[in-house]
């Protein structure tokens, strides 16, 4: 892995763990990571194979990110707070996020530093998926719909409990009379 991979891996794992205080639900919430996300996917998302299975593999993993980013943001409690949202991640939250990025920088450092090369080559030919462009298309795909899920899952629900913090309550009729 290089610098820059181990940097952004990292910064993504941060971005979580920073949420495990409470805090102030901002545009930095939603910026932050899809700025990182938007860095990768351009640094890495050359073209999409389509040969053989490649584009199974893809939406698999492309699949297992949307599901991990939604169950992720749905897992981050929102309260409103004197006239603010607030934000933090809870622990299950927390625990799908490393899973997930640790997922992947643990494949890749299996595959650049061990037998792992061998192995995804010969799962590659038995399952027809046709190059290594299929496997970084696929995680950074898993990585990009993660954070865009998680972030969309928290700005919905931001919104739905903004609402109901603004919303007034209904009158209580008194039907006594």
């Amino acid at each position: 892995m290089t610098t820059t991979e181990w940097i952004t891996d990292i910064a993504l794992v941060l971005v979580v763990f920073r949420q495990l205080r409470e805090g102030r639900l901002d545009h930095r919430t939603f910026l932050i990571p899809l700025g990182i996300v938007a860095f990768v996917a351009y640094s890495y998302l050359d073209s999409v194979p389509t040969g053989g299975n490649d584009l199974v593999l893809i939406a698999a993993l492309t699949g297992v990110g949307a599901v991990l980013g939604v169950a992720g943001g749905v897992y981050t409690r929102i309260r409103a707070l004197d006239g603010h949202l607030m934000i933090k991640a809870g622990a299950v939250s927390a625990i799908l996020w490393v899973l997930g990025m640790g997922a992947r920088m643990g494949f890749q450092i299996w595959v650049e530093h061990g037998s792992g090369a061998d192995d995804v080559a010969r799962f590659s030919v038995a399952h027809h998926i046709t190059s290594d462009q299929a496997w970084v298309t696929a995680f950074v795909l898993m990585a990009v719909t993660e954070v865009v899920t998680r972030v969309a899952t928290i700005y919905v629900r931001s919104r739905r409990a903004q609402l109901g913090a603004v919303r007034p309550t209904a009158p209580v009729l008194d039907r006594t009379a």
